[in-house]
């Protein structure tokens, strides 16, 4: 189908596209606390680097990380956000380690070290670790939080095609002209923007301390290994092997270096985007020219300084009513990938990665050495790794599956 589309044709559905990514994309910088205008420029920018490293032949657009959120949000409490920021390169490292690795030892090496039993809880934690921020920002206006997140429910259960996969912007949309018509939007923000403005400072980075960036790259584990999964998927979708060629180390690659980009130019990490793989699913449009139109066109959105004050003047209990669920959601896929990849929690050993690592990442456990420390979310997944390693029965659950 994709072959017998014109240019224009193209063109509206690359924004199209856009369209299904923007809310995920632009919610993280808001949440954080930088502008989701160096996001959309950072994603454009990201999703280009990919294209080029793998050929320009996978159909996949780089979006903001929620994985991070918890984590930057906590790292700029001890360093500061250019600390955090500075951590983010950290990131990239380990896409760029389990690059070689595929490349050398291939995707059976990453599986023996990262199972499921060790991802899921730290998918559960990037969810749950935030419930209280999502709490916290929702009780500042009750009544719009709960319009946001009812909207953004009805679009899940009741929406069809395309408009199923924008739950967020939907409840952001209907939320935001709610409080607008109740007078609780503040616009002064938006009369004093330039309509032009320039999106990221290259001046972000202002100092590199270690703590941040050792801090960073436990967490990265869980996105990386979520990045293999979604080339699988992307790869069905588009009936081509995209594991085999380019080949996934490659896309690790790419994926890693729109990180690095995106870091030294104040924006959060990057991620595959499952909404835009389900969006070509759905549309039977699988160029990655028509990916590259939607980075394109985050490019030139991000630039417009109205666009990004219009954005940053939405109220937090909206924002606060989508967390709601969206975090609960995340948590969720957590246990998804457990039941999906058939682990047995009826297993001891199974119980005890998962309880230790859940008990020290909601527990707020904290491992320290001088000025360095590690805690959270990137503390558990190290738990969870060395757990996994050290408890006997391991390879005999994966003969078992075999």
């Amino acid at each position: 189908m994709t072959e017998n589309l014109s240019a224009g044709r193209k063109t509206v559905v690359g924004i199209q596209f856009l369209f299904v990514a923007f809310g995920a994309t632009v919610l993280v910088p808001l949440l954080i606390g930088i502008d989701p205008a160096t996001a959309l420029f950072t994603a454009g920018l990201g999703t280009f680097i990919f294209h080029f490293v793998t050929k320009g032949k996978v159909p996949i657009f780089l979006g903001s990380s929620f994985a991070f959120i918890a984590p930057i949000i906590e790292a700029s409490k001890q360093w500061g956000l250019p600390g955090a920021l500075a951590g983010l390169t950290g990131v990239s490292l380990v896409y760029f380690v389990m690059s070689a690795l595929v490349r050398w030892q291939g995707k059976k090496f990453l599986d023996k070290v990262f199972p499921p039993i060790v991802i899921g809880p730290v998918i559960i934690l990037i969810g749950l670790s935030l419930s209280g921020s999502a709490v916290d920002m929702a009780k500042t206006d009750w009544p719009l939080a709960f319009l946001s997140l009812l909207t953004a429910i009805l679009v899940l259960t009741f929406g069809k095609g395309l408009f199923k996969l924008v739950p967020i912007i939907a409840g952001v949309t209907v939320g935001y002209v709610a409080a607008i018509l109740l007078g609780k939007v503040d616009f002064s923000g938006v009369v004093s923007a330039d309509w032009i403005h320039v999106p990221v400072s290259f001046a972000t980075i202002t100092h590199f301390e270690w703590a941040p960036f050792l801090y960073m790259i436990p967490v990265a584990i869980a996105p990386v290994l979520e990045h293999i999964g979604d080339v699988y998927v992307v790869s069905e979708v588009a009936g081509k092997d995209f594991v085999k060629e380019p080949g996934l180390h490659r896309t690790m690659l790419g994926d890693g270096l729109a990180c690095l980009a995106s870091a030294f130019l104040g924006g959060p990490p990057e991620t595959t985007y499952s909404e835009v793989t389900g969006a070509m699913s759905i549309t039977k449009v699988t160029s990655p020219a028509v990916i590259r139109i939607a980075a394109a066109t985050a490019l030139v959105f991000s630039v417009v300084g109205k666009f990004s004050a219009v954005l940053q003047s939405i109220p937090q209990s909206v924002l606060g009513g989508i967390m709601l669920l969206l975090f609960g959601t995340i948590a969720s896929v957590g246990v998804q990938n457990l039941m999906h990849h058939g682990v047995d929690m009826g297993r001891t050993r199974n119980v005890i990665i998962m309880s230790v690592m859940l008990t020290m990442g909601l527990g707020g456990a904290v491992l320290s050495s001088g000025s360095f420390a590690i805690s959270g979310i990137g503390l558990s997944a190290i738990v969870g790794v060395v757990l996994n390693l050290i408890l006997p029965g391991g390879k005999k659950q994966e003969e078992a599956k075999a």
